[in-house]
């Protein structure tokens, strides 16, 4: 990673912040990117000596998207890693959401990571770099009260695949990250079924992998170019669970997803 030029979207916090302080600490050429620029200057002031550049971003607008990257090439003339982190979850029943709060996930996590490698593709071929999308085992498997989430990282998914072999003789890296449970504040941050913040977390975080371990996977990945990167154990069983026996695993995830503290059924 060293002397790499990385750009990470929603680099103020949880995955994000420590994808940013991966890479710093690897030697990379940062560019941080998330709608706060406060906390991105609060990233940046913690961040070991590095090269940095942040950028103000909300991923949903297209416009913004596009600055970001046309920031970077001025900066730096390059890109050789685009990491799409930035996202938003959810916790309510779909019969219960309102629309707007499925609209809003589909814009960030999907759109942002449609509009960000858009812009970026063109330098990323040139430098035979690597595009990542930060997507979750609800990509692989939809979770009760988390329809939008669930659909967007399916979405994700399937579009970054595509990128993949479609430039597969461009030697593109395309890596699809999807890491289990973590700790992060994702959760504190994920909408209610009105489009408020749910302010708390129904999971022990204490039990869950940190960023911090997922942020090092995640580059160890991109630093072999591995196409895929399923994390935590109960991720993986949960994805080849998935395959042979779905109508069973329907069951088991209606279980365990019922059993969280406030859970929208039971």
């Amino acid at each position: 990673m060293k002397d790499k030029v990385v750009v990470i979207t929603g680099a103020s916090s949880g995955i994000g912040k420590a994808l940013a302080f991966e890479c710093a600490g690897k030697g990379a050429k940062v560019v941080l990117a998330a709608r706060n620029q406060d906390k991105l200057f609060e990233v940046a002031s913690l961040l070991p000596e590095s090269e940095l550049l942040l950028v103000q971003t909300d991923v949903t607008i297209e416009s913004e998207c596009k600055n970001l990257i046309e920031k970077t090439i001025e900066r730096y003339g390059r890109i050789d890693v685009l990491i799409n982190n930035a996202g938003v979850s959810m916790r309510a029943l779909f019969s219960e959401a309102g629309l707007d709060v499925i609209r809003k996930l589909m814009d960030t996590n999907f759109w942002g990571t449609v509009y960000c490698s858009k812009f970026a593709l063109p330098y990323l071929l040139k430098t035979e770099g690597s595009l990542v999308g930060v997507s979750s085992i609800a990509g692989y498997k939809g979770l009760p009260g988390r329809s939008g989430y669930s659909a967007s990282k399916f979405a994700m998914q399937g579009f970054l695949e595509v990128v993949r072999i479609e430039n597969m003789k461009k030697n593109l890296h395309v890596l699809i990250a999807c890491p289990g449970f973590t700790s992060s504040n994702i959760r504190n941050m994920a909408l209610s079924k009105d489009g408020t913040a749910q302010g708390e977390t129904p999971l022990d975080e204490s039990r869950l992998m940190s960023s911090e371990k997922v942020s090092q996977h995640i580059i160890q990945a991109i630093e072999k170019r591995k196409d895929r990167l399923i994390l935590t154990t109960q991720g993986k069983m949960t994805v080849l669970l998935n395959k042979f026996f779905p109508k069973f695993m329907d069951k088991m995830v209606y279980s365990h997803m019922a059993k969280e503290p406030n859970s929208p059924f039971k």
